[in-house]
């Protein structure tokens, strides 16, 4: 529910974006050396309580260099910042529950991305996150099938633009009830349908812990149909430390021998009570995932 409650406020526009960064946010800490195997991200929403000024400066200062779910809104700030935006949001009605299943949505659906994709195009950036809303008693081949009927009408553009775009699978065991693309292989057979190189899964490694777990077997097999990889904790989605059940390292050395050239984006909700812990949390998980 953080994550709804955050799409909302950051999607309002971007007032306060240019906020000078406050004091006390940004870790003294020093850079981090990276050794340049996996491509590091963080989920803005997670650090909403930065403005995306702050959240650049904290990024560049702990060594990295891109923002995952960042809608047109903010690419000014990015740019402005030199930051990469790693996974975009449209700049119209983003919802996780009505998405590309239902046939009654594709009217809007349609038109958003068909704007969406030349302002990123533009902006120099490359992915497009979508999601298949709930299930509310619809079957899984309808489903499918409603989502291959959609995505064709907008796949044709984001193929001219050269962006992809990413389905993101969720758990509908504990985070999101009734969510479709609960099952990485339901996702993969989307992609299969629709047959194009522009379309892709956003794997999010803690969503499909608590779905399905297996997920270096599940990498390994079908990676070429993974364009995104999330991370958190598992149980909770708190830090990737030595209090989860996941061991982020050996996922990381899985993605990286896959030959995967995208980004891995971070997207705990830190544990920490202060603000400077929660950066500290951030530096890292970035140092874990570091291979």
């Amino acid at each position: 529910m953080r994550r709804r409650s955050a799409l909302r406020s950051m999607l309002a526009g971007a007032a306060g974006l240019s906020l000078p960064v406050a004091q006390g946010f940004i870790s003294p800490l020093e850079p981090t050396r990276l050794k340049g195997n996996i491509r590091h991200s963080v989920c803005s929403w997670t650090f909403d309580f930065l403005s995306l000024v702050e959240l650049c400066q904290v990024v560049k200062q702990i060594g990295f260099s891109a923002i995952d779910l960042v809608a047109p809104g903010g690419f000014k700030v990015l740019q402005e910042n030199g930051i990469h935006c790693s996974m975009c949001y449209t700049a119209g009605k983003v919802s996780l529950t009505e998405g590309w299943n239902r046939t009654d949505h594709h009217e809007w659906l349609i038109k958003d991305y068909l704007v969406a994709i030349p302002l990123i195009a533009k902006a120099g950036y490359n992915n497009l996150i979508c999601f298949t809303g709930n299930r509310n008693g619809m079957d899984d081949e309808t489903g499918l099938q409603n989502c291959v009927n959609g995505l064709q009408q907008i796949l044709p553009a984001a193929e001219k633009a050269g962006i992809t775009i990413q389905l993101e699978l969720f758990n509908s065991k504990v985070d999101h009830k009734d969510y479709m693309a609960d099952r990485s292989a339901w996702g993969v057979e989307l992609c299969k349908r629709l047959g194009s190189p522009n379309f892709k899964l956003l794997y999010d490694i803690y969503h499909m812990q608590i779905s399905e777990g297996d997920v270096i077997r599940t990498i390994q097999d079908n990676h070429q149909y993974f364009g995104h990889y999330h991370t958190a904790g598992v149980p909770g989605r708190h830090e990737i430390d030595e209090t989860q059940e996941l061991f982020y390292p050996a996922i990381m050395r899985a993605i990286h021998q896959t030959g995967y050239q995208g980004y891995v984006a971070q997207e705990f909700i830190s544990r920490q009570k202060k603000n400077a812990d929660k950066i500290t949390s951030l530096k890292k998980a970035i140092q874990h995932c570091d291979i």
